[in-house]
């Protein structure tokens, strides 16, 4: 039986996979974390065959949980379920060390499928996001939102949401400083100057959900 360990910051998720996973017999889920580092210790703890994540998680984002895991237990195999786009957080998802990225908009026989194939040594990513991978930090001119490294992706995120910038640094445990830097950088990547502009940009690109 396959032990397992999913992150979720909203409970209902967390007991749909549960149920799914486990109906088929094959799966025991070991624990249940709602943000980052809850994430991270429960991992390190029970050092689970498989890890299902989203990538948008409290305190810590996934993509972080995802490399630090992946430095620390190179055998687990991490699948990202995710409802932010994969267009766009895909391709960061392979190269943070993930195995496959899932849509929530899925079925969860989907995710319970997922489940197989990367237990199995296999991955599960659409073609284009491989592509995209293979593209990142080549040199080619990118669209703005593959200009933003994984943090400023979710500063900006956080802002969109109406996050002040010490909102912002409590929640990702860094300075009021860094964050402040990541903004002024985010509005030069992406050409705006205010936060409506901002929040516009994202609402526009699907950033904020």
């Amino acid at each position: 039986m396959h032990s397992v360990v999913l992150v979720d910051d909203h409970p209902a998720i967390r007991l749909a996979v549960r149920s799914a996973l486990e109906a088929t017999g094959d799966f025991n889920v070991v624990a249940e974390a709602a943000d980052g580092p809850s994430a991270l210790a429960t991992i390190r703890e029970h050092q689970p065959d498989l890890v299902i994540l989203d990538v948008d998680l409290p305190r810590l984002n996934g993509l972080d949980v995802i490399e630090r895991v992946r430095k620390l237990q190179r055998e687990t195999k991490l699948l990202v379920l995710s409802g932010q786009q994969e267009s766009i957080f895909g391709a960061r998802a392979v190269k943070a060390g993930a195995n496959a990225f899932i849509s929530k908009t899925e079925d969860l026989d989907r995710v319970v499928q997922a489940s197989y194939t990367v237990l199995a040594g296999y991955s599960m990513f659409a073609t284009s996001v491989l592509k995209d991978q293979a593209s990142l930090g080549d040199g080619k001119p990118g669209t703005l939102i593959k200009s933003l490294s994984d943090r400023e992706l979710t500063v900006l995120q956080y802002l969109a949401r109406g996050l002040s910038n010490k909102e912002i640094a409590d929640t990702l445990l860094i300075s009021n400083k860094t964050i402040s830097g990541y903004k002024t950088r985010i509005f030069e990547k992406l050409s705006i100057s205010t936060l409506v502009e901002l929040v516009d940009f994202s609402r526009a690109h699907h950033l904020v959900t």
